[in-house]
């Protein structure tokens, strides 16, 4: 009887496989709060990542110091889970080659990806991307490190799907605040928090180009930050729009209160993780071929779907039944 095969070797052939990444990015710009969030990270698991934040989080001058810093904790022993990446300064600041050379030759072998700023066009991110692979090959990495891009400029959102096709791009990142400002007062303050955030035209057009930018890549689309810090219902609720009405399957955090409403709200339906277990194993019984389950016939494009699934669901803290668990993970 031939071996059951694992679905990540039969449902991605030929195809790039979809990043499964945590549902929150937590950022943290001091030392403090950076070894804080580590704490966190340790306790509830890894349920979200960290970004070291050396753009924000640097003071003017010390720049390399801080990058060292963020470099040191990365590496160090309290990085559980590998779930650790940083932000670098932007293609116009005059230190961020300084960040990535820093940043890769110290933490090259664990950095969770690094996250490119305020690119103008595609061009930009590129040249960004390309020191970082310079900065490998230089430093002896022999990894290719995960790159998030933020879009919050005119140029990146015009040029969003290019950017999402470039190498070893994960994740497009909406910086809503910037791109606000971007806009010299056209769109107004309240369309930085709830609910403008989610009416006002031309952001809602910027958050659907990029969420479709970055799905057509396969590629994880990001949310921006909610500014509402303690209202653990509002989080949530800003957190359910961004994933049922604009299809973003991560969300930036800002403030340790955030991290589990965003997971909440970003977790797969109970009942779907549960239907999701029992077709694959079905499925994998079946060796992959098509099945009915439920008076409903599935095959390997449904198996895709719920594979992918039963992966954010994992990757979210949910209890996955048993047999799948033993099975596929």
């Amino acid at each position: 009887m031939p071996a059951l095969l694992h679905p990540e070797h039969v449902l991605f052939q030929g195809e790039k496989p979809f990043p499964i990444l945590p549902a929150v990015d937590h950022y943290a710009g001091s030392e403090k709060l950076m070894r804080k969030a580590l704490l966190l990270q340790q306790q509830l698991g890894p349920v979200f990542d960290i970004t070291c934040d050396c753009e924000d989080g640097a003071h003017a001058g010390a720049e390399a110091e801080h990058a060292l810093m963020a470099a040191s904790l990365i590496t160090s022993g309290d990085n559980h889970f590998g779930r650790v990446g940083a932000r670098i300064h932007d293609i116009t600041h005059p230190h961020w080659e300084q960040d990535v050379d820093i940043l890769v030759q110290n933490a090259g072998h664990r950095l969770a990806f690094l996250t490119l700023p305020k690119p103008r066009s595609a061009k930009d991110a590129a040249q960004q991307i390309d020191a970082i692979r310079s900065a490998e090959a230089r430093h002896g990495i022999d990894r290719a490190i995960p790159v998030h891009v933020l879009i919050e400029t005119h140029g990146a959102l015009r040029e969003a799907w290019e950017i999402a096709a470039l190498d070893r791009v994960e994740s497009l990142d909406f910086g809503l605040m910037d791109f606000v400002s971007a806009h010299h007062g056209a769109i107004p303050g309240s369309a930085m928090r709830s609910p403008g955030q989610f009416e006002h035209p031309l952001v809602c057009r910027a958050k659907c180009d990029i969420s479709a930018a970055a799905l057509a890549s396969g590629v994880v689309p990001s949310h921006n930050v909610t500014t509402e810090l303690k209202d653990v219902e509002y989080i949530r609720r800003d957190a359910e729009r961004a994933r049922k009405e604009f299809g973003y399957l991560r969300m930036w955090s800002i403030h340790p209160n955030q991290i589990l409403p965003i997971v909440e709200a970003m977790r797969p339906d109970f009942s779907e993780v549960h239907e999701a277990a029992a077709i694959l194993i079905a499925a994998q019984s079946a060796h992959w071929g098509p099945i009915q389950h439920g008076g409903k016939l599935h095959d390997r494009a449904s198996y895709r779907y719920y594979w992918e699934l039963l992966k954010r669901a994992r990757m979210t803290g949910m209890d996955i039944p048993a047999g799948a668990v033993q099975q596929f993970f």
